[in-house]
């Protein structure tokens, strides 16, 4: 190939270069971008339980749904827990501690498993496994014991939840079932406030009012009676004549 040749081939290379260049740089000032203040759109996620939250979720009354809970859907819901857990007499460990008698036990106190540091501190503020603290630990593990090694994200549902500590409970569970609580029972009435205790007494005054003239009357037959009698036969006695 002859040098001339060349020339043109390179020549012809480099002015395509220069007017990719030359182009990319227009395009840049005729399109300038502009970056927006805020990236995307901001998303705010209410706390549960928090402002705008919704309703606070309160605890299950125990005496009034353990009687007639699920059985047969807590073993179905546990079905979740059993690639960690065992949950009859005598079985093994896991990932997870066997589970047959939990309910009423002492936490972080199964034979054979190694318990995080998390778990053995909270057996200390909570030391039975009540129904309250099985349902608030199924609810979210790591939030009502911090480290622990139970990474599951909780059963969210409160019926979900109710059902699985009644399955457990009848795999040798301890705890008695409580006595309905009255005050969350359909009709159950609500405590008078502190201002309408004063309303008996107020409506009572007219009867204490009324009960006057009673007074006045047993008076009239007792000792005051003579001396009201007396009175006219006083004014009516002739003056002395001087």
């Amino acid at each position: 190939m002859s040098d001339l040749t060349f020339n043109k081939i390179a020549g012809a290379v480099l002015a395509t270069g220069l007017a990719i260049v030359g182009l990319r740089e227009l395009s840049a000032g005729v399109f300038a971008p502009e970056q927006p203040e805020k990236a995307g759109y901001a998303v705010e996620v209410a706390e549960e339980g928090g402002a705008g939250g919704g309703a606070v979720e309160l605890p299950p009354d125990w005496g009034t749904l353990l009687p007639v809970a699920d059985v047969a859907a807590g073993e179905a819901a546990f079905a979740k827990c059993k690639s960690c857990h065992t949950v009859d007499q005598g079985g093994a460990n896991g990932t997870g501690p066997n589970l047959f008698g939990v309910v009423g036990a002492k936490p972080a106190a199964h034979a054979g498993f190694a318990y995080s540091p998390a778990m053995t501190a909270h057996a200390g503020a909570a030391p039975v496994w009540t129904y309250d603290e099985l349902d608030a630990f199924l609810k979210a593990p790591q939030k009502h014991v911090a480290g622990t090694k139970m990474t599951f994200v909780g059963l969210k549902k409160q019926e979900e939840r109710v059902a699985v500590i009644a399955y457990l409970s009848s795999k040798g569970g301890k705890l008695p079932v409580p006595a309905p609580d009255p005050a969350r029972q359909p009709g159950a009435a609500a405590a008078p406030a502190a201002g309408d205790a004063a309303a008996p007494a107020a409506e009572g005054a007219p009867a204490a009012a009324d009960a006057a003239p009673a007074t006045q009357g047993a008076a009239g037959q007792g000792e005051a009676a003579p001396a009201a009698a007396a009175a006219p036969a006083q004014k009516s006695a002739p003056a002395p004549k001087g």
